[in-house]
């Protein structure tokens, strides 16, 4: 049975984003939004996940298109469901933090502009994107090697405790390394 809304209409299905959070010497990569919401404030370059595309996929696709940057996901971030934390609608985003070689970024796709912005300046972020880099600076745990990360089913997780890591680190769920 669907989920109700108030006035007895099925509710929508919440839909998925990504977010990257890409922090290199004291600086975190934002773009410059282009349309509402949230027209011309800083975020976390991210987007909607197309149909058939893993979340990992995805957030490198966002990164590129609207950084002009090429990375991948480090590890998991959190994943994040308030209701409210879109004005569009209902969304769940994941978030990764990201690595891969920091160059100057250019703005395209949905972004204005894209920059490295020092943490110290960043001022207040669109949408609960503050939340998603509080989160990425407190959880900066060593990452497993490539190795053991390719080993343990989460290609782009290491860091064991998240709602997607649970068990030991580099482990899905009651998992073991191989």
């Amino acid at each position: 049975m669907g989920a109700r809304g108030r006035r007895g209409r099925k509710a929508a299905a919440p839909r998925i984003t990504v977010d990257a959070v890409w922090i290199d010497r004291r600086r975190v990569l934002l773009v410059r939004r282009r349309f509402p919401p949230f027209r011309g404030r800083w975020a976390l370059p991210g987007g909607f996940v197309e149909p058939g595309e893993s979340v990992e996929r995805a957030v490198a696709r966002e990164l590129a298109e609207e950084t002009g940057l090429s990375a991948r996901p480090r590890r998991l971030v959190g994943v994040y469901s308030e209701p409210g934390r879109d004005p569009r609608g209902s969304t769940i985003t994941v978030a990764f933090r990201m690595v891969g070689r920091a160059g100057p970024p250019r703005g395209g796709d949905d972004a204005r502009e894209a920059a490295w912005v020092p943490l110290a300046r960043k001022g207040r972020l669109a949408f609960d994107h503050d939340r998603i880099l509080a989160d990425a600076l407190r959880r900066r745990a060593p990452v497993t090697s490539r190795r053991s990360r390719a080993s343990s089913g989460f290609p782009a997780a290491g860091s064991g405790g998240s709602a997607a890591g649970g068990g030991r680190r580099g482990t899905p769920r009651g998992g073991s390394a191989r």
